[in-house]
């Protein structure tokens, strides 16, 4: 049965629901300045598989601003949102928050690990870059409001010529005194020191051209914690779900959901490289992000990983396949990914004299110049 609850019930938090109710639940948490609405284009695609719960910070959206005050900390924002989990029945959640929503998300995998299942970090940080400019925004909110700074949101939030303008009128008619006592939230914020510890399964996605938590920042995370994953995606600034929401989709669904995204990108590492790997999640775009959703599931998820055939058997198919159908980029590629399963060069070269006979000798002739010229770029980066 999926529900919408449009008002906080037990006086806390404002939030939605969606999604059935016996689907494992996932909390959503929003950038300082917006509302619910920053989920909008992917919590119901999410919804299809878990019980997602978004809620608003205090004095943002449908939140009492009466929840937070001056000298708020993230420890205080973190134990509204588990004091929202206790009011619903939800003992144990997976979460994803942008911005100050992954601040919190971070708390509560450092502090509360019975608590979260599976982690994910958007546009995010371990430390807002110190304090004296979130005092400083802090004191001048107190002073003149908001209108000033929401004038700049587009900016800050998005790449040149995007917008959205419900997202900026959140910014607008927020409460001053919260959002300034939020900004003492991110002022105190700094967990760098307690990222090694943190054990849940964590994803960390950054904007590429997000000018407030940069790339940089995502990777210190993605280098202390263990087994984090970090995918950047082009052409999204600060508030990648609202900008690029197919791509933060692809990605959520993969660390999220077990629908095989996550054992194929663990074979697809193994068998091509985590270079070759890098390069292609680097590359990824709106545009590209579900086909290669698409690859990971389904190519390395399924076939890739059943069992009855041997990752060398497979090597021998795909390149017989590759030089019947001309594919000569994919050759070279498969070629390096044959080496790694086992095959010696006279045995990549067996395979392609036998492809003279079945695909013809034009096409085995151009297999075996990019075969050659690939082993020995292979042998040439061992020396």
């Amino acid at each position: 049965m999926t529900t919408a609850t449009p008002q906080p019930p037990h006086g806390g938090l404002h939030h939605r629901v969606e999604g059935p109710s016996t689907a494992p639940v996932l909390i959503l948490g929003p950038s300082l300045g917006t509302s619910t609405a920053l989920w909008d284009a992917v919590a119901p695609e999410l919804s299809v598989t878990h019980r997602v719960v978004r809620w608003d910070l205090p004095g943002h959206g449908g939140s009492p601003a009466s929840l937070i005050g001056p000298g708020s900390t993230v420890a205080d924002l973190a134990g509204l949102v588990l004091a929202l989990a206790d009011a619903l029945g939800v003992a144990r959640f997976s979460y994803a928050g942008v911005s100050l929503g992954g601040a919190v998300g971070l708390h509560l995998a450092a502090h509360h690990p019975e608590r979260v299942e599976r982690l994910a970090l958007l546009c995010s940080s371990a430390h807002f870059g110190g304090s004296a400019m979130w005092e400083e925004r802090a004191a001048t909110v107190r002073r003149e409001g908001l209108a000033a700074l929401a004038e700049t949101a587009d900016a800050r939030w998005f790449t040149p010529g995007f917008t959205v303008p419900a997202l900026v009128d959140d910014h607008r008619t927020a409460d001053p005194d919260a959002y300034a006592a939020c900004c003492d939230a991110l002022a105190a914020f700094d967990l760098r020191d307690r990222l090694p510890s943190i054990t849940a399964p964590m994803l960390l996605v950054a904007g590429r051209e997000d000018p407030a938590t940069p790339p940089a920042h995502l990777r210190e995370i993605a280098d202390a914690v263990p087994g984090a994953a970090l995918t950047e995606l082009a052409g999204a600034s600060h508030l990648a779900p609202a900008e690029q929401p197919g791509a933060v989709l692809a990605a959520l669904r993969g660390h999220f959901t077990d629908n095989g995204a996550r054992r194929g990108m663990e074979v697809r590492r193994q068998v091509l490289g985590n270079a070759h790997v890098d390069r292609a999640q680097a590359r990824q775009t709106e545009f590209t992000a579900r086909f290669q959703d698409f690859i990971s599931r389904y190519a390395w998820g399924e076939i890739w990983t059943d069992p009855t055939l041997s990752r060398r058997e497979r090597s021998l198919v795909t390149l017989t396949a590759l030089v019947a159908h001309g594919h000569l980029e994919e050759l070279a590629m498969h070629v390096r990914a044959a080496r790694r399963n086992g095959l010696r060069p006279d045995e990549i070269g067996a395979v392609l004299l036998q492809t003279a006979v079945y695909c013809g000798v034009p096409a085995a002739n151009a297999a075996f110049a990019v075969a050659q010229r690939t082993l020995a770029e292979e042998d040439a980066s061992e020396e």
